[in-house]
């Protein structure tokens, strides 16, 4: 049995197989608009509540 996943930019259904080779993408096309998206940074991880970084005390003055 083929895994078949779908295409990440038009969904359309895509073989995991060695001969689909733009997978996950169905064609050239469908990679370059997820490459520009990339690059326009229309993609992105929120973060919450990032911890402080331990080795600061919180002050700007790094010698105080």
């Amino acid at each position: 049995m083929v895994t078949k996943v779908n295409c990440p930019t038009c969904h359309e259904q895509v073989e995991w197989v060695e001969a689909s080779r733009w997978r996950p993408f169905c064609s050239e096309r469908c990679k370059q608009i997820d490459l520009g998206a990339w690059a326009e940074e229309k993609y992105s991880i929120p973060a919450v509540n990032l911890p402080e970084d331990p080795d600061t005390d919180g002050s700007l003055n790094p010698g105080a």
